[in-house]
């Protein structure tokens, strides 16, 4: 008898709406948890009931509209100028302002909004064979995707071991003719902490650079934070010499994903994000973004989010996760052999572990046992290994409840004791380049390491102490091969 339903995704018979939101309820089911303030990275809970479901209520209303002519469909238009707007008013920009001509565009995310500023900053200097943009190494690794897309060299400067950030004579001494675009962060995600803005952009502003702002994580959180008495220092268009800045409405202003803004300080430096295309016999194209079709379902539920929320809501949602912030730094200061890597600015804790006994990446692990999902981050360039947490608003009630399950975990990984790894494997991490790894040793390493075909191990610490001990090139290359065993067709 032939099982009309099947395994797949295209069942020789239809199956009913019911079964099939029965099936993806079931495959859920196995995926971290994005409400109950338990995880802290990739997803952005308010906590505020009601709000989910307003959200999709306004997603469903224009899933099928097309973002593709705003002429066609002018409610999302509509709906894109006041996300814009908006953002452009909490970050300096508007009437009234030292940036009152502030224009920007709504993208899928904020990557993509990095990699937009970098190609209006490229083509604004159609003059230059080979451009090149400078960014502090803690800037998002998003920058370095756009120079590999772009063909864009990128020009790195170190951070100070001690402050997370870039000297300013560093960044300025990076800057050579071909250079288009400058890059500071508020804040930078792996530590938390603000680039010192107004310095960096008086330097790219000397030199006659742009100078783009990456407050995709930051920028919707740390005006309302300074509302609240936050001695947060300048870092939007009220500076001088920011030229653009990018903020995620997906993650602090709590809108389903993916929506972000690029904002641009007036129409001229923004013109050259777009791109028009009249030389073929089809519809003349213009895309401000880099996708054509866009589903108005993220913009009408972003739209949506701020309208219910409003000044008042995000205020009082920055004030709840500047308390849980405050709550979580001393549930880390309270562990012996634990230290934050920075004090908390914004709303990351990143801390590390100077005990030798303690392994973070064990650690890391004994947290999620416990139910707590962290972000482990390896050690780079004499930074040290790390553990990033994105806190919300909510996590605030969950706070009591971590520090207790912290000091249980880091007992539990000194009692484990570091994860050793063969020697001879160790050898063979730091020997390989990536152009040495064939498909057979592949296949080897993932094996030892229980990856394979399927969801990833419980535990990952194994997995994280081999890509430590690689080289970055190799450590890269790991990495997608991985994934790459994650990835393949459920025939």
């Amino acid at each position: 008898m032939t099982d009309t339903a099947g395994t797949g995704a295209l069942p020789v018979e239809g199956v009913s709406a019911a079964r099939v939101l029965d099936e993806i309820r079931a495959l859920r089911a196995a995926d971290r948890p994005t409400h109950g303030g338990r995880l802290f990275a990739y997803v952005y809970d308010p906590g505020v009931a009601g709000l989910d479901e307003l959200a999709q209520a306004a997603y469903a209303e224009s899933a099928h509209v097309n973002g593709l002519d705003p002429t066609a469909f002018p409610s999302l238009l509509a709906m894109e100028n006041a996300l814009v707007g908006a953002a452009a008013r909490l970050l300096g920009g508007g009437p009234g302002t030292s940036a009152p001509d502030v224009v920007g565009s709504v993208t899928s995310g904020g990557t993509e909004s990095l990699i937009l500023a970098v190609k209006a900053a490229r083509d604004a200097r159609p003059d230059l064979a080979e451009p090149r943009i400078v960014v502090p190494v803690s800037g998002h690794a998003a920058f370095a995707k756009a120079a590999h897309y772009l063909r864009v060299a990128l020009d790195p400067v170190p951070v100070d071991p001690v402050t997370l950030r870039p000297a300013v004579a560093d960044v300025a001494a990076a800057i050579r003719p071909e250079t288009v675009l400058v890059v500071a962060s508020a804040p930078s995600y792996a530590h938390g902490v603000i680039d010192p803005v107004a310095e960096i952009a008086a330097a790219a502003a000397a030199a006659g650079v742009r100078c783009h702002v990456d407050a995709c994580f930051g920028g919707w959180t740390l005006p309302w934070l300074r509302r609240l008495g936050a001695p947060v220092p300048p870092f939007d268009f009220a500076v001088p010499g920011v030229t653009s800045i990018s903020v995620d409405l997906h993650k602090y202003a709590y809108a389903p994903k993916g929506v972000s803004v690029l904002l641009h300080r007036d129409p001229g430096l923004r013109a050259p994000q777009f791109f028009a295309y009249a030389d073929w016999p089809g519809y003349t194209m213009v895309n401000p973004v880099i996708a054509s079709t866009r589903s108005g379902g993220p913009i009408a539920a972003a739209y949506a989010t701020l309208r219910h929320l409003g000044e008042d809501g995000y205020l009082r949602l920055a004030a709840v996760t500047r308390d849980a912030v405050a709550g979580l730094a001393d549930a880390v200061r309270a562990v012996d052999g634990l230290r934050l890597l920075a004090e908390p600015g914004s709303t990351v804790i990143c801390f590390t572990a100077d005990d030798p006994g303690l392994d973070l990446f064990v650690l890391v692990d004994e947290l999620t046992a416990r139910g707590w999902h962290t972000q482990p981050q390896l050690a780079y360039a004499g930074l040290p290994a790390s553990v990033h947490l994105t806190v919300t608003a909510a996590v605030a009630p969950r706070v009591a409840e971590f520090g207790p399950a912290l000091a249980e975990a880091a007992a539990a990984a000194r009692a484990a004791g570091p994860v050793v790894l063969p020697p001879e494997l160790l050898a063979l991490a730091g020997s390989l380049t990536p152009e040495a790894l064939t498909p057979d040793l592949i296949a080897g390493l993932a094996a030892g390491l229980g990856l394979g075909a399927g969801p990833a191990p419980d535990r990952m610490a194994a997995v994280n102490t081999l890509l430590q001990a690689a080289p970055v090139r190799l450590r890269e290359r790991l990495l997608v091969e991985f994934v790459g065993l994650l990835q393949r067709p459920a025939w």
